[in-house]
């Protein structure tokens, strides 16, 4: 996998991500700090309205800004928002009422919503090898997962010198390393990508082209499952450990560590076996064991059988999100990548806003129990529902049959478009009018501008 690193390019922007990462999750914890220092006893409140307003961030900002990334410099697009980010959490330090808090919150996750679809779509097409690319997508989910078990430990070294409020400015100077990582490459050109008719279809074309791909509804339901368990694990662990259980502190970050271990072996061994099979099975698989380790916490486990069960979790979650990138990359055309990887962004973080609440207020409220059977049922139907929408013959290439059509757009000169010229046309890609005569034919299919629906 480390192999990959080798790529001159993708190693800078690798550890530009993996930096960006690590700033971020010492935000985590000094937010935390912040919130009981403004708040006292409504940290919780504080906390639960900032992650709410992070999410809406996310829902609401990645389709605007990858509707038009392909009309931006990559670099330039990047390197601001890293800077804008910089300037967000050095603020933080500053804040003194709750208020406050919440717009940094929202301006710093709204600049995270352009940055991290932009970066996603980015890395297909700097590692053009399928192989390579599967290997590239692991090593993410190993970033993810190594922040998620590090940083929380860093920022308790350096809490034990300095006071939490230099965690913000730690982050600030993280992300301005990011940018100096991203603006030290040399990234591949956005797609020429014909001008749309509207700023809603701009926002919407990503929406089209999951909604009518088949096996990008099956991630979208995947989602939900992934959100589903993940939300009971992240609300959920400390509340069950701590009050359920009787344990302290440790205990909590040993069940935090099982999911992130068992994530960490799926992301490790996931790329040798992905290189001879294809994505559904894994997935759902994924989806089943994420269903299962919900269910089996109806049976009231004690610390061992917890720490089974998120190790389940942990494992079907790494299942479904590490192939990810390669079914998104499949399933659009490269000036259509910003697009899709942004709804896949703005759709995950979407299930997550349903999940995180139901998660909070039903454990809270009714008990964890109930909340590991409403779940459970959620994930049940959620994966039951990918297996139906996503079928289990789900080839790259497609016979499929094209009607006759006249019109005009931005083009080269690709196997839909082999006409003749009178000379004025200009070099490519060039706009005139053009038609496509009827016919049928089999190439790789995706939803675009000549293929507005899946073939039956």
């Amino acid at each position: 996998m480390l192999q990959v690193l080798a790529h001159r390019t993708y190693r800078r922007m690798f550890f530009a991500q993996v930096v960006a990462l690590v700033g971020t999750g010492l935000t985590t914890v000094a937010l935390a700090l912040l919130a009981y220092d403004l708040a006292a006893g409504n940290a919780g409140i504080v906390l639960g309205t900032a992650l709410a307003i992070k999410m809406v961030a996310y829902v609401g900002i990645a389709p605007v800004i990858g509707a038009y990334a392909s009309r931006l410099p990559r670099r330039v697009l990047l390197v601001v928002l890293d800077l804008l980010r910089a300037s967000v959490v050095c603020l933080l330090p500053f804040v003194t009422e709750v208020w406050q808090i919440y717009v940094l919150i929202f301006i710093l996750n709204a600049a995270s919503a352009g940055f991290t679809p932009i970066f996603q779509a980015t890395i297909p097409d700097i590692l053009e090898d399928e192989a390579q690319y599967t290997r590239a997508l692991s090593l993410s989910r190993l970033a993810y997962d190594l922040e998620n078990l590090l940083s929380p430990m860093l920022a308790g070294a350096l809490l034990m010198s300095m006071s939490f409020d230099t965690l913000f400015l730690f982050n600030g100077l993280a992300f301005l390393v990011s940018a100096g990582l991203v603006i030290s490459v040399v990234l591949p050109s956005p797609q020429i990508l014909e001008e749309a008719p509207s700023v809603w279809h701009r926002v919407s074309y990503g929406m089209i082209i999951f909604w009518r791909t088949p096996r990008l509804r099956g991630l979208l339901a995947l989602n939900m499952v992934v959100s589903a368990a993940g939300s009971m694990q992240i609300v959920n662990t400390v509340v069950y450990v701590r009050s359920v259980l009787g344990l302290g502190e440790q205990a909590v970050t040993m069940a935090f560590a099982a999911v992130g271990g068992s994530s960490m072996l799926v992301a490790l061994l996931l790329p040798g076996i992905m290189d001879r099979f294809r994505e559904r099975p894994f997935m759902l698989a994924g989806g089943v064991l994420m269903t299962l380790s919900l269910f089996l916490g109806l049976l009231a486990p004690g610390f061992a059988g917890l720490l089974g069960l998120w190790f389940l979790l942990g494992a079907g979650a790494s299942l479904v999100m590490t192939p990810a990138g390669r079914l998104l990359k499949q399933s659009c055309q490269p000036e259509d990548r910003p697009a899709l990887f942004a709804t896949q962004f703005s759709l995950s973080h979407g299930c997550w806003l349903i999940a995180y609440p139901l998660a909070g207020w039903f454990g809270a409220q009714v008990g964890l129990l109930e909340t590991f059977a409403l779940l459970g049922t959620l994930a049940l139907v959620a994966t039951g529902l990918a297996f139906r929408v996503w079928p289990s013959q789900d080839p790259i290439i497609l016979m499929h049959d094209h009607k006759f059509v006249e019109h005009t757009h931005l083009h080269f000169h690709d196997e839909h478009h082999q006409h003749a010229h009178e000379g004025w046309e200009g070099d490519e890609p060039h706009c005139h009018l053009h038609h496509h005569l009827e016919g049928r034919h089999c190439h790789a299919f995706m939803i675009d501008s000549h293929h507005l629906s899946w073939p039956r």
